[in-house]
């Protein structure tokens, strides 16, 4: 028997976390499947667990986190942890996978608080072990208290900053920060600089993250480019030009990071409708007003709609609960219009942001010897070789050459193979198109799929 809710949210984030408060405040039953198995997502991962002297190393803006997740517990919300989605049909009936078992239910409206992945980051010796992205770095710092004691990192971002100035406040400062930004891009950025003032603390919390690490003693290489990374069973050193010369700095790990990008695969399973954001360098479902999709009765809150960081994300997942409450006649307590209004405000970082940390041309260019699809070991030779042959899209490339066939799905290969594509045609980036998403979002074990009739033997394993 399929079990039916009013609100389904993918996700434990901020963006999930706080539309389920404010739906379940209203009455409505509510579910919030999350692969973790704590509420908190990529953000207050684990900000349960945080004693004094990880909330210092990780800062206010992480202990945050506490309130909003506690609002959660304290709500009416059933939580589902550790479960994956991995199929949502048309008729939004979810698929999920938990303790070894799957389970389905159906929901009236679907939250789709995905979050960001990390922009790939294809160079020489990107798939060594040692290497790693900065936010898997995040991971073992927030998860588990595990920092690296030989660590480069190397790319561009806020993150990047964010992450090293956490690592100098644990004791465990980067050996550098080599920083990719091409030369001449703060002055293109300052037009965007007025705007940003009206969220002029993020520029204050930047600018002091910067000289926290400098103040530590941390090398920073500025305007690098040609980054190897060397090694032949793991990371033994990052080679790179910068300041007028050629750099090798020997280390044991390497942190990557060209900033983050919605998580699209819920919506492309649903075949939403997608735009090209040439700020943001990336594909984004198309949202009406009240974040619903072009699929009807698919939310989207947070970053997978978008970048905008954890407090717009938490404002857009308040204004998503809202809205369904009032759609279903029930009183909403909060003023959606304030919340537009600090969304707003909160936003206006943005512009300002993505000008200046727009990703490396390097980085979606890469040359032909560097693997860009790691599950199936594709170069970026490979893909142009396939567009020579014809194929005019990321879907076709797929098909010659197995890109984004591996247990990723794309997560990973998805922008970059479409960037290069669209590079070798000549043409815009949104003509590449994405990967088409088919069900299992991810990996499943064939004792679960085996077992599936058995739970719903009415059903089949529909892909939408």
């Amino acid at each position: 028997m399929v079990r039916e809710v009013d609100v389904a949210v993918i996700g434990a984030g901020p963006a999930g976390l706080a539309a389920a408060v404010e739906a379940a405040a209203a009455g409505l039953s509510v579910t919030v499947l999350d692969e973790q198995p704590a509420p908190g997502g990529q953000v207050y991962r684990a900000i349960e667990r945080a004693d004094s002297g990880r909330l210092a190393i990780l800062g206010q803006d992480y202990a945050e986190g506490r309130e909003l997740v506690a609002a959660f517990r304290a709500s009416r919300a059933e939580y589902l942890p550790a479960a994956t989605v991995w199929n949502i049909g048309t008729d939004r009936l979810i698929d999920y996978s938990q303790g070894g078992e799957i389970a389905c239910l159906r929901a009236t409206a679907i939250v789709a608080a995905t979050g960001a992945l990390e922009r790939p980051c294809p160079v020489p010796g990107w798939t060594l072990p040692g290497v790693t992205t900065a936010g898997g770095l995040q991971i073992l710092l927030k998860g588990a208290g595990v920092v690296e004691d030989d660590l480069v990192l190397a790319g561009a971002g806020p993150l990047l900053w964010l992450i090293a100035s956490q690592l100098v406040a644990a004791g465990a400062p980067p050996r550098a920060v080599v920083e990719t930004l091409p030369r001449g891009r703060q002055a293109a950025a300052l037009a965007r600089l007025p705007g940003a003032l009206r969220a002029a603390g993020y520029l204050r919390k930047g600018v002091a993250l910067m000289n926290a690490v400098r103040r530590a003693g941390v090398a920073v290489h500025t305007h690098a480019e040609g980054l190897e990374i060397e090694g032949e069973t793991r990371v033994t050193g990052l080679r790179f030009r910068a300041e007028g010369g050629e750099h090798r700095l020997h280390c044991t790990a390497v942190g990557l990071h060209q900033g983050v990008i919605p998580n699209p695969q819920v919506t492309r399973l649903l075949r939403c409708e997608h735009v090209w954001d040439a700020s943001q360098h990336a594909f984004r479902p198309v949202l009406d007003d009240d974040f619903q999709t072009t699929f009807p009765g698919l939310y989207v809150a947070g970053d997978a709609g978008g970048i905008g960081g954890a407090r717009a994300a938490a404002l857009q997942g308040r204004l998503v609960g809202m809205h369904l409450a009032a759609r279903a006649g029930r009183k909403v307590a909060g003023k959606p219009a304030a919340l537009r209004t600090a969304l707003a405000r909160d936003l206006a970082i943005r512009p300002f942001l993505e000008a200046l940390y727009a990703p490396d041309p390097a980085i979606l260019n890469p040359a032909d010897s560097t693997i860009v699809c790691r599950c199936e070991e594709v170069t970026a030779g490979r893909v142009r070789a396939a567009v020579k042959l014809g194929a005019p899209g990321a879907n076709q490339v797929k098909s010659l050459v197995r890109t984004g066939m591996g247990p990723c799905q794309g997560r990973v290969c998805g922008v970059a193979v479409s960037a290069i594509i669209a590079t070798a045609r000549g043409a815009p980036p949104d003509t590449a198109d994405y990967y088409r998403i088919r069900p299992p979002l991810k990996p499943l074990a064939l004792t679960e799929l085996a077992a599936y009739p058995m739970i719903a033997p009415d059903l089949e394993i529909r892909e939408p």
